[in-house]
């Protein structure tokens, strides 16, 4: 695995997480349904990450970093919307180590208790990426911490690929290979690690981003060919606030087919779906893939589409409110 958490990483260090974090995470379950695949127009199944250790897809990603951490390392920090948090929290406990998180204040208080219940300190923060990382900054001039970024970071891009590894053999041990990998962007270390093992794995399948469109960073970025930033993006898939990682970018730009954006109302609907129709609890980040094929029909009607369900973390009263409709 990379020694050098700066270098870009490759799909050769994709398998060796695999096995790093290999005993320590979830193999978790792919499923279907019959209803969404009417509603839906194609054949979709469903990567159960929100039943994850920690409840989110990151626990690969902060175990696979912790695992490469260089020698001395006593203390670990981050800034996080609240899933990295938690994961780099548990993955930190797990070996004893301390770990500071900084929490921008709109952070739902579900995350803000994961993050404590595994013995982290929470910094509060803005909610932009300029004061989220000026607070770890601060951190670390005032601690020493060593940083585990949320996204842009070999170690962690690599990690959140072993997603699409495992999913692959889930799919074929069911005698298929999906036409269409599925997958929300933020930051954009889940997307650059699956496109990464795809590219080694099965080139032809095609690896497509789905993101709010008010936080469409990441879409403007790869159709223009240039790193564009949003510091103010405006979704409720607060894990999606998240600007496009700069080292994240150049691996989605050589191996991500598409991003394709969604709107808050295609969010709801597809989270209400999954609740109601596969009783799978996710928030509205996770739900984005399922609205991204909800919203553009057409262009994956009758293939097989396989989504990243990234997260089960949320306030079950805000939920009550998104579904009724009466907030942002």
């Amino acid at each position: 695995m990379l020694s050098d958490r700066n270098d870009l990483p490759t799909s050769a260090d994709v398998f060796c997480a695999a096995q790093t974090i290999s005993g320590s995470v979830h193999r978790t379950p792919l499923i279907r349904s019959q209803l969404l695949d009417q509603v839906g127009g194609a054949n979709l199944w469903f990567k159960c990450e929100h039943l994850q250790k920690v409840g989110a897809f990151k626990a690969r990603g902060a175990t696979n970093a912790l695992a490469n951490l260089p020698d001395g390392v006593q203390l670990v920090a981050t800034h996080s919307s609240g899933n990295h948090g938690a994961a780099l929290a548990w993955a930190a406990a797990e070996r004893g180590l301390p770990c500071i998180v900084v929490m921008p204040e709109t952070a739902p208080k579900a995350k803000r208790v994961a993050v404590q219940s595994y013995g982290a300190k929470i910094i509060s923060c803005g909610p932009s990426q300029t004061e989220r990382e000026a607070a770890l900054q601060a951190v670390v001039e005032e601690t020493g911490a060593h940083v585990v970024p949320p996204f842009d970071d070999s170690r962690i891009i690599a990690g959140q690929g072993t997603v699409a590894l495992e999913m692959m053999q889930q799919c074929r041990d069911r005698g298929f290979t999906p036409d269409v990998i599925l997958a929300p962007v933020g930051g954009g270390g889940l997307l650059a690690g699956i496109g990464l093992a795809m590219t080694a794995l099965a080139p032809d399948v095609l690896v497509i981003g789905a993101e709010p469109a008010g936080a469409d960073d990441a879409q403007r970025s790869l159709r223009g060919g240039v790193h564009i930033t949003t510091q103010q993006p405006n979704t409720i898939a607060d894990g999606l606030r998240t600007t496009l990682g700069r080292r994240n970018y150049p691996v989605i730009r050589r191996t991500v087919r598409d991003i394709v954006t969604v709107s808050e109302n295609g969010i709801v609907r597809a989270m209400e779906l999954l609740w109601t129709r596969t009783k799978q609890l996710v928030e509205p980040s996770a739900a984005v893939g399922l609205a991204a094929v909800l919203e553009h029909g057409a262009r994956f009607r009758n293939k097989n589409v396989a989504i990243v369900l990234t997260g089960g973390n949320m306030d079950l009263d805000r939920a009550s409110n998104l579904l009724a409709g009466v907030e942002e």
